[in-house]
């Protein structure tokens, strides 16, 4: 079934949402807007993709998967890379990929990112 899905419309169609109702961000600055609706986007797209699978995240036995992009940029090209990351003392805290977008199996993390 996911692999019926190759854009935002066609995933739309599947969560039974209407592709032109987009959130309103006109109160962000206008150069973030591209990148909340974008996210939006594949929030829904990963939805669709996995079905009716759900992140727990209280079960670390359960693998979640999410595709691994390199980046390479230089003064042409420049391109950045989202990565939160906090010490403080002996803790520390980090996350590679947004929680929204795992896939419950890396065939579907590679679908995703094809």
């Amino acid at each position: 079934m996911y692999k019926n899905i190759k854009t935002f419309e066609d995933a739309c169609k599947i969560k039974n949402l209407d592709p032109t109702a987009l959130p309103d961000v006109s109160m962000l600055p206008e150069e973030h807007r591209a990148s909340i609706i974008n996210y939006y986007k594949l929030i829904i797209i990963a939805s669709a993709i996995n079905g009716d699978w759900k992140p727990n995240w209280n079960n670390f036995s359960k693998r979640k998967y999410f595709p691994w992009f390199k980046v390479l940029a230089d003064d042409s090209t420049p391109s950045g890379s989202a990565l939160a990351y906090d010490v403080y003392d002996c803790a520390y805290s980090g996350t590679d990929v947004g929680s929204r977008l795992v896939f419950k199996s890396s065939d579907l993390a590679k679908y995703a990112a094809t």
